[in-house]
C-alpha cells in the first residue's frame, strides 16, 4: 500500500473531482427512482389487489338473498290410510330433512371433530387451518389439506351450485373468496346450530342418500335418532369422499375413516377412551351387509300402474293449475319434498296385484307379443333405428303370416337374433336395444269408489312389470268398447229424455243400417216383441240400434260427453286424418260400441260409476292433496261431480244390469253375498271383452285381449270374467250386505209386456219399475178384453223385484250372447255402418299397443 503525501493527495483529488461527483449522484438517483417505483408498484399492486378483491366481494351474492337450506328433497306417496307407499326422488333429492334435536350428539360431534373442529370457535373462516394447509403445501408440495369450514361446504353446496363446473384456477379463486366472505357474513346472522343442521341435512353420504338420515335409512335401515356412536362415526366418515368411503362397496377404507374420525373424538375429548375401545370393536359393517340384503327383498323402484298414472296426472296439474313449466312441475314433484295424498286402497291394491299375479287366473296357452327396439351406429358413423315393425316386415318376406306372438320368449329371441345379424353384417355397431316379451291374451283392471269418484286400485297389465312409466292399458290404451257402450250411448239418454221406459218395446228383427249393411244380433237370431230391460239383459244389437236410432246419435254423443269420455270424435278439425277425412262417432255404430279410436279402461269405468252414484257423474282422481315442503296446501284436488243422468234412470238402468248378472250374459259375476250390476262387452271379432259391473260399494270393469288386436280364441273369452269374480268377491269380504237404493222417484206398476202399457184382461203382463213422470197412462190396444178391474199392482216397496219371468235365460260359457256388429270392422260406409267380416281394427291397439292409429277409423256424414 502506498500511503505517501504524494499518492494521498492523488486520491483526495479524484475523490472530489467533478466526474466522481457527477457518477456518484447518478448512482443515488438511480436508486432513488428505483425504491420510488418499487414502491409505485407496491402500491399499484395493491390497489389492484383490493380493486380485484373488492370486485369479487361485490360480485358475490347478497347474503340476504341467499338460502343455505338444502336444494333437494324427497316426495313422498301416502295412501288413502297415511301409509307410506312410495318415495320419489332425483339422483340428488334422496334428502329426508330432520331437525338438529333430532341428530345424535355423537353424529354432530364426530362431523364436528373430522371436518372443522374450531367450528364453534371461529367466525366462519378458519384462520388457523387455513394456516395449517399453506404450511403443509409449502412444505410437502401436498394441497391436498382442506381448510374449508363447515359454513363454507354449505355455501358451496346450496348457494354455489356449479362449482363441479369450474374450468379454471382464476374461477375457483374467485368462488373460494366469494365463500369465505359470506361465511362470515352468514355466521353474523345465523346461529351455529341453524347451519350445522342444514349442513347435516345437504352432505353427500353416498349410496344415493343426501343428509344423514337417508343415510342412516339406507345404512342401517334406521332412522337417525337411533344410531349409536359406532354407526354415527361410520356417516362422519364418509363425507370426504363418498365413494371411496363407501361402507357397503369399500368397507376397509370406511373402517380406516371410521377410526380416524374416533381418534379425532377422543382428542378433543367429545368420547372417552372407553366409548373409543367400545365403538372401534363394534362390528357395524356385518349390520350394513344386512339391512342391504333386507332392501333389496323388500324395496321395488319400479312404479306400479297406479304409480305410473298419478305421477302424469300431478305433473299435469302442476302445469293446468299452478302454472308451472314441464321441467319445472317434473323438477318439483321429484326433488320438492312434497306430500302427496293418494286415493289408493293398500288392500284393494294388493288383491289386483295378487290376483293378476296368479298364473292360474288365465288360459293354459300362453303367447308372447315382442317389443323391439335397436339403435346401431353404422360403417358411416351415422345413428340408425331399428323397430319392431321393421322386424315384423323383414321376416314377412320370408312368411307373409309371421307376426310378434311367440310360443316362448326363447322362441323370439332366435328371430332377434337372427334380426340383428343381418342389420350388423355391414360392421353397424349397437348403441342401444330393448327386448321385451309381454305376455298375451293380455287384461287391465281398474276399482273406483263410486261415491266419492277416487280411483282405489288399478293394473295395466299382466305379467312382472320391469320398468317405470311403461305402457298402462288402463289409463293409456284405447280400446274398443261393444256392447258396454249400449247402457251410456243409448239406453241412459232413452230413459233419461225420451220418455222411454224398461217396459217399452221394439222389434226384435232383421234390421239395416242406412246404408243397408245389416245389424245382426250375436245369436244370429230373432225374438220378436222385446223390452228394453230384456234387451239389456240379453245385449240384443238392433234393439239397441233402433233405441239409438229414436234417440238420435248426436245426443247419445251428448250424454257420452257427459259421462266422461274423452277420446270420441266429434268430426271437428281435431278428428281429421292425414288423408283429410274428418271422422264422427254421432252414428249408429256408436251404440254398440263401434266408435273411432276406442275407451280407456278407467273413463269406461268411471261411466258406470257415475250411474252406481245415482246418476252423477265425478272424474276419477288418483289424489286428493299435495303438502309442500313446509306443509302448506299446494293443490286441494276436489271432485269434479256433475249431474248425467236423474236419479230415477240411474236406478233404472242398475235395475235392469242386475238382471245381466242375474240371468243374462253375466251370469259368471255372481258375488255370493252382495249384489251386482254390470254389462258385458264382447266385440264382434272378440278381439275385445269387458264387464264393467258395480255393487252399492264399488265399480270394476276389466278388459282382455290381445295388444296386437288379434282374434281371442274360444279358450281365453270368459277368463275376464273369473277375474272380476275373484277381485270382486275379495273386495268385499267382511263388508255388509245391502240393496241398490230405490228413490222416491221410481214406483213399480204392472203393464203389458208386449206393449209397455197398462195391460187388459188378455194381455200377458210383465211388473216393471218406473220413473213416475213416464209411468204409462193408456191401455193397451193389442188386446181387446175387457178389464175395467184390473189390479194394476202399484207398488213402492223397493224390496221388491220386477217380475219378467217372460225373459229368456241367457247364461252362457262364452259371450255369445253379447257380441256387437257395430262397426268396429273398419269397414264403415259413408252412413256410419259397419260389415260383418269378423275384423275387427276400430281403434285397437297400434303396433305400439297404445289403440291410437289414426287410419283404423270411420268416416260418418249423413247426420
Amino acid at each position: 500500500m502506498n500511503y505517501g503525501k504524494k499518492s494521498t493527495a492523488k486520491k483526495r483529488t479524484a475523490l472530489i473531482s467533478r466526474s466522481s461527483m457527477m457518477g456518484k449522484r447518478a448512482r443515488v438517483s438511480f436508486i432513488r427512482v428505483l425504491f420510488v417505483s418499487l414502491i409505485a408498484l407496491c402500491i399499484a399492486v395493491t390497489c389492484l389487489g383490493v380493486g380485484s378483491f373488492r370486485g369479487v366481494i361485490d360480485t358475490a351474492p347478497d347474503v340476504d338473498d341467499i338460502d343455505i337450506m338444502p336444494l333437494g328433497y324427497a316426495t313422498f306417496l301416502y295412501d288413502d290410510a297415511g301409509n307410506q307407499i312410495r318415495k320419489l326422488a332425483a339422483p340428488d333429492s334422496n334428502r329426508l330433512p330432520v331437525t338438529l334435536d333430532q341428530i345424535p350428539i355423537d353424529l354432530q360431534h364426530a362431523v364436528v371433530a373430522i371436518e372443522d373442529e374450531r367450528f364453534y370457535e371461529h367466525n366462519g373462516i378458519d384462520v388457523k387451518g387455513i394456516l395449517r394447509a399453506g404450511m403443509k403445501a409449502l412444505t410437502t408440495g401436498d394441497f391436498s389439506e382442506g381448510a374449508s369450514t363447515i359454513t363454507q361446504q354449505l355455501l358451496k353446496n346450496n348457494v354455489f351450485t356449479n362449482w363441479t363446473s369450474e374450468s379454471t384456477q382464476l374461477e375457483r379463486f374467485t368462488r373460494k373468496i366469494q365463500e369465505q366472505y359470506l361465511a362470515v357474513q352468514v355466521e353474523k346472522k345465523t346461529d351455529k346450530d341453524t347451519i350445522l343442521e342444514n349442513y347435516l341435512n345437504t352432505i353427500n353420504l353416498g349410496a344415493g342418500s343426501y343428509g344423514v338420515q337417508a343415510a342412516a335409512r339406507q345404512y342401517f335401515d334406521k332412522d337417525v335418532w337411533d344410531l349409536n356412536l359406532s354407526e354415527c362415526v361410520t356417516l362422519a366418515g364418509i363425507t370426504q369422499n363418498p365413494t371411496k368411503f363407501n361402507p357397503i362397496i369399500n368397507p376397509d377404507s370406511n373402517r380406516k375413516r371410521r377410526k380416524e374420525v374416533l381418534q379425532h373424538m377422543l382428542d378433543q375429548n367429545y368420547i372417552t377412551q372407553d366409548q373409543y375401545d367400545e365403538a372401534l370393536a363394534d362390528d357395524v359393517y356385518s349390520r350394513i351387509q344386512a339391512a342391504q340384503e333386507k332392501n333389496s327383498s323388500t324395496e321395488n323402484t319400479v312404479y306400479t300402474y297406479f304409480e305410473d298414472e298419478l305421477t302424469d296426472q300431478i305433473i299435469n296439474d302442476l302445469m293446468n293449475i299452478k302454472g308451472y313449466t314441464k321441467k319445472q312441475a317434473t323438477n318439483l314433484l321429484y326433488s320438492g319434498g312434497l306430500k302427496v295424498y293418494t286415493t289408493q286402497d293398500s288392500k284393494i291394491q294388493n288383491i289386483l296385484d295378487e290376483e293378476y299375479a296368479d298364473p292360474s287366473n288365465y288360459p293354459d296357452t300362453v303367447q308372447y307379443e315382442l317389443d323391439y327396439a335397436l339403435t346401431v351406429t353404422d360403417p358411416d358413423g351415422n345413428q340408425v333405428n331399428y323397430s319392431k315393425e321393421m322386424l315384423q316386415l323383414y321376416f314377412q318376406n320370408e312368411d307373409p303370416d309371421f307376426d310378434l306372438l311367440f310360443d316362448s320368449p326363447e322362441d323370439g329371441q332366435t328371430y332377434v337374433d337372427k334380426y340383428k345379424a343381418s342389420i350388423l353384417a355391414n360392421g353397424s355397431k349397437v348403441l342401444a336395444e330393448r327386448v321385451n316379451f309381454a305376455p298375451q291374451p293380455q287384461s287391465s283392471m281398474s276399482v273406483i269408489d263410486q261415491h266419492t269418484g277416487y280411483v282405489k286400485a288399478l293394473i295395466g297389465g299382466r305379467g312382472e312389470k320391469t320398468a317405470s312409466l311403461t305402457l298402462n292399458r288402463a289409463t293409456d290404451t284405447t280400446r274398443q268398447p261393444g256392447s258396454t257402450f249400449k247402457i251410456v250411448s243409448t239406453y241412459a239418454p232413452a230413459l233419461n229424455e225420451k220418455g222411454m221406459t224398461l217396459a217399452t218395446t221394439f222389434e226384435d228383427e232383421p234390421y239395416e243400417y242406412p246404408d243397408g249393411s245389416p245389424v245382426n244380433n250375436a245369436t244370429r237370431s230373432y225374438n220378436g216383441t222385446t223390452t228394453i230391460r230384456t234387451a239389456i239383459q240379453n245385449s240384443i244389437n238392433v234393439v239397441a240400434v233402433k233405441c239409438l236410432e229414436k234417440v238420435t246419435p248426436d245426443l247419445g254423443l251428448k250424454y257420452l260427453d257427459n259421462f266422461g269420455f274423452t277420446t270420441l270424435a266429434h268430426g271437428t278439425e281435431a278428428d281429421k286424418d292425414a288423408n283429410g277425412n274428418v271422422w264422427s262417432d254421432a252414428n249408429l255404430a256408436t251404440a254398440l260400441g263401434g266408435i273411432t279410436r276406442g275407451v280407456t279402461n278407467v273413463e269406461l269405468c268411471a261411466s258406470y260409476a257415475a250411474i252406481a252414484n245415482g246418476g252423477n257423474y265425478i272424474k276419477p282422481i288418483y289424489y286428493t292433496k299435495i303438502l309442500d315442503h313446509n306443509g302448506n296446501v299446494l293443490i286441494e284436488n276436489t271432485a269434479a261431480e256433475r249431474s248425467v243422468i236423474k236419479e230415477s234412470t240411474a236406478f233404472l238402468l242398475t235395475s235392469a244390469m242386475e238382471d245381466v248378472v242375474k240371468q243374462g250374459t253375466g251370469t259368471a259375476c255372481q258375488l255370493d253375498n252382495m249384489p251386482v250390476a254390470g254389462k258385458t262387452g264382447t266385440t264382434e271379432a272378440y278381439n275385445d271383452l269387458w264387464f264393467v259391473g258395480y255393487t252399492p260399494y264399488y265399480t270394476c270393469a276389466v278388459w282382455s285381449g290381445y295388444d296386437n288386436n288379434e282374434k281371442l280364441p274360444d279358450y281365453a273369452r270368459n277368463f275376464h270374467k273369473a277375474l272380476w269374480k275373484k277381485v270382486m268377491t275379495r273386495i268385499h269380504e267382511g263388508l255388509p250386505s245391502k240393496e241398490f237404493e230405490k228413490p222416491a222417484s221410481v214406483e213399480k206398476l204392472s203393464v203389458c209386456e208386449e206393449t209397455g202399457l197398462l195391460p187388459r184382461a188378455g194381455c200377458p203382463v210383465i211388473t216393471e219399475y218406473f220413473d213416475v213422470g213416464t209411468m204409462p197412462t193408456e191401455y193397451c190396444d193389442q188386446h181387446f178384453y175387457d178389464s175395467d178391474d184390473y189390479d194394476y199392482n202399484y207398488d213402492t216397496d223397493s224390496s221388491d223385484q220386477t217380475d219378467n219371468t217372460t225373459d229368456t235365460d241367457n247364461s252362457e260359457s262364452s259371450d255369445n250372447g253379447d257380441t256387437d256388429n257395430s262397426g268396429d270392422s273398419n269397414n264403415t260406409d259413408d252412413n256410419g255402418n259397419s260389415g260383418d267380416d269378423g275384423t275387427d281394427n276400430t281403434g285397437g291397439s297400434d303396433d305400439n299397443g297404445d289403440g291410437n292409429e289414426d287410419d283404423s277409423s270411420y268416416q260418418v256424414d249423413y247426420y
